[in-house]
């Protein structure tokens, strides 16, 4: 079980996320930390470290997404314990992806970390990639 102010910042998280997709990100950067050692590693590129470098990627990120429809949260994983979390879900979304006209699916696999700061919990760390379902072991070699 999570802290309940833990479960209010995810709850933010998820309407952030639900506000990313039409192309929004500031919900999603109010809940980042600010510290040096802050990371996001998403789909569309190497990961970013420190405040500066992921802000950046979450506006590049959020520009590349409109019309998106409301997330559907698969929890997969939690735990808690004194001043960091972190949860596990699968992100499913519907959206427009770089400029196309059609509303694609996505379904992302998630894994965020949590660190309570100055009292309150901020992202600390985000990974988020589209490997949801088996894949053969040759998918990771590169080309």
């Amino acid at each position: 079980m999570l802290p309940p102010d833990l479960e209010h910042v995810i709850e933010q998280d998820h309407r952030a996320l639900d506000a990313f997709v039409r192309g929004d990100p500031e919900p999603k950067k109010r809940l980042f930390s600010r510290g040096d050692d802050a990371t996001l590693a998403n789909p569309l590129g190497p990961p970013a470290r420190g405040w500066t470098a992921v802000e950046q990627r979450l506006e590049h990120a959020a520009s590349q997404f409109r019309d998106g429809e409301p997330h559907r949260f698969e929890r997969v994983s939690q735990y808690a314990f004194g001043d960091l979390a972190y949860i596990l879900e699968i992100e499913r979304s519907r959206m427009r992806i770089a400029g196309s006209s059609r509303i694609s699916p996505t379904a992302l696999r998630v894994t965020t970390i949590f660190r309570r700061e100055e009292g309150e919990w901020k992202i600390v760390h985000r990974h988020a990639d589209p490997i949801t379902s088996p894949r053969d072991a040759e998918t990771v070699a590169e080309t």
